[in-house]
């Protein structure tokens, strides 16, 4: 049985952004696309539009030094226009370790990503890792 396209869609940006590959992922979400992100730290906050969340996820690389890895785990679709990806997120940054499950749910119109909600397991550590 072959992948949703939704499905497809959200690996083909995991694979993207796990290999920093920006132009295939700001070709992947739509021009006014919002990424979500939790907590109340630095990066935390809603990023509008493809510069503003590209710029985000140079951020993270570049506060954690590149030690910054994800692995997707898992894709749920509900053929309407949602997935959501699970993924295991680690990194290094001022001499604090991360490492936790995530996910991703993400809106999608057409084959446009136009938004992405952030989920994290453990709202304390990650406020704590990128205070």
């Amino acid at each position: 049985m072959a992948e949703h396209p939704h499905a497809q869609l959200v690996r083909k940006g995991y694979e993207a952004f796990i290999q920093g590959d920006m132009d295939t992922l700001r070709g992947l979400l739509s021009s006014d696309c919002t990424h979500h992100v939790p907590g109340s730290h630095q990066l935390s906050g809603d990023y509008k539009g493809q510069d503003a969340v590209i710029e985000m996820y140079g951020r993270l690389a570049a506060e954690t030094g590149g030690t910054m890895r994800v692995e997707l785990r898992n894709i749920l679709v509900d053929g309407r226009g949602h997935a959501v990806a699970v993924h295991r997120f680690s990194a290094d940054r001022g001499g604090k370790h991360l490492d936790e499950n995530g996910a991703i749910v993400f809106r999608i119109v057409g084959d446009k990503v136009t938004d992405l909600d952030e989920c994290i397991e453990n709202m304390d550590k990650a406020n704590e890792f990128w205070a």
